[in-house]
């Protein structure tokens, strides 16, 4: 299986240097668009343009995630709003991404706990976007319905040698990766399919539709 190597960041990153980050290896990037919804000048990823902005410069294919706080159905489409606002215009090569693991959330039960999951999805799927899913391994086996969520693709956190499960689109595998051109730590990761093929064909996430040529 052919995999390709990347990474995800926030403000927390500061500074970056794509280009350098381009030259260590790294084949795409996952950039954290904001988090709640309650007041959107302050959760809105404060450096989310430049790091889009800069990146797509560099030749680096993006996708886009949001962290959560919801707790209802309600408030996963409320966060669903202000995502879909935050990256109107962009493109993306990579999923959009919905980032459920806060503990403000974990006293939830799975049933709702999946249900805010596919609020949220349904709805940017819904305005045209590849969607998938992030959590880690505890929520993946205790927490949620993941029979519930199959057709999303899931973005698995998981510090360990192999990812330990097979269904997957990406993997997060360590918060501790050092790249060049990032002064932090940086979470990194790898996609197990050709996401920019399967967007670009489907004309998703702001990308037009590829043509089908006849001879």
């Amino acid at each position: 299986m052919k995999t390709v190597k990347g990474i995800d960041v926030s403000h927390h990153q500061g500074e970056i240097d794509f280009l350098k980050v381009k030259a260590d290896g790294v084949k795409f990037v996952m950039l954290r668009a904001g988090y709640g919804w309650e007041n959107p000048e302050v959760q809105t990823d404060k450096i989310f343009y430049r790091n889009y902005q800069n990146a797509v410069k560099a030749g680096l294919p993006c996708g886009a995630y949001h962290y959560s706080y919801a707790r209802n159905t309600r408030e996963a489409e409320l966060e669903a709003d202000f995502f879909l606002k935050i990256i109107k215009g962009c493109q993306f090569a990579y999923p959009v991404a919905f980032d459920m693991e806060d503990k403000t959330q974990m006293n939830l039960s799975r049933e709702v706990l999946t249900d805010i999951v596919i609020a949220f999805c349904d709805k940017v799927e819904k305005a045209g976007y590849y969607v998938c899913f992030y959590t880690n391994s505890d929520w993946m086996k205790n927490r949620l319905d993941m029979e519930h969520l199959k057709r999303f693709d899931l973005w698995l956190a998981r510090y360990a040698a192999e990812p330990g499960y097979d269904s997957m689109g990406m993997w997060q595998y360590s918060s501790t990766g050092k790249v060049n051109g990032i002064k932090t730590n940086v979470d990194m990761d790898i996609a197990y399919k050709d996401y920019p093929r399967i967007v670009k064909k489907a004309g998703l996430n702001g990308l037009q539709k590829e043509k089908a040529w006849k001879c």
